[in-house]
């Protein structure tokens, strides 16, 4: 009975000996971090009221998808104006053009005839192409993040009636101390830890800040340079587990730049 005591206690002291060491252990240095992400804003050349807006928050969109138009009866109207004038040198252009082929014109006639051609073809080209622009379309795909003007508003003009958020603008920020600056380089893989997030994801390194965010005197002593740090942005691998403004932690492996993580 003795014997078997003695055995419970050495197991019970191996056992703590194990999570003793085990607490000893140094965890991957964490750093503090959010989410962000680059929208794309889509906005009018010029301004106007909103009359159909085609998609919701949260929506996603294709490339080329209308997302809304804005009232163009005003660039509707210079259109129809550039065309009469248009259609006006047409004609100036095609009886200079008959009369220079008997000689009863002139070539300085025929030629202002030919110039007056190409600005009106050109004013009804710009017409145009301001009256396509009265409808917006997705530059680009992703999700409707914020929608600032709605049906019936009236939108200055190059301000944004929505944003788009790509999936790969999607984007991790943290900052790291100057002495852990070596650890990291561009191309690193970096570990994404979050409140009720899946437990596997990764983010890759695309940025580390050249210049620290703080600046102390210029002789720097050890503690001041301990205050120094820099920003690093680094790309998640699976954007779609994440959201724009959440807190993430941000966790590199113990292993040196170009080394293998233990």
């Amino acid at each position: 009975m003795t014997a078997l005591r003695t055995v419970a206690r050495a197991g019970t002291a191996l056992a703590l000996a194990v999570l003793v060491a085990g607490c000893g252990q140094k965890l991957p240095p964490g750093y503090q971090g959010w989410v962000e992400a680059d929208m794309i804003f889509v906005s009018p050349d010029e301004s106007g009221r909103v009359t159909k807006l085609n998609v919701r928050e949260g929506d996603a969109v294709e490339v080329g998808a209308q997302l809304y138009s804005v009232d163009d009866d005003l660039q509707q109207a210079d259109l129809n104006q550039n065309k009469a004038t248009l259609a006006n040198a047409q004609q100036t252009y095609d009886r200079a053009a008959s009369l220079r082929k008997t000689g009863a014109g002139t070539q300085a006639t025929l030629d202002s005839a030919v110039s007056a051609l190409r600005v009106a073809e050109a004013r009804v080209n710009t017409s145009q192409t301001r009256l396509s622009r009265r409808k917006g379309f997705a530059p680009v795909a992703g999700t409707i993040q914020q929608i600032y003007f709605r049906e019936g508003e009236m939108t200055p003009a190059q301000r944004p009636v929505l944003s788009i958020m790509p999936p790969g603008n999607m984007k991790v920020r943290f900052f790291v101390s100057e002495p852990d600056l070596p650890k990291l380089r561009i191309g690193q893989d970096v570990h994404i830890t979050c409140d009720n997030c899946a437990p596997d994801l990764t983010a890759k390194i695309y940025f580390i800040a050249t210049q620290a965010e703080y600046t102390p005197p210029v002789i720097y002593s050890l503690e001041e340079r301990n205050k120094l740090v820099f920003l690093v942005q680094a790309r998640p691998t699976r954007p779609d587990s994440l959201r724009v403004g959440q807190p993430v932690t941000v966790q590199i492996d113990a292993a040196p730049p170009g080394g293998v993580a233990p």
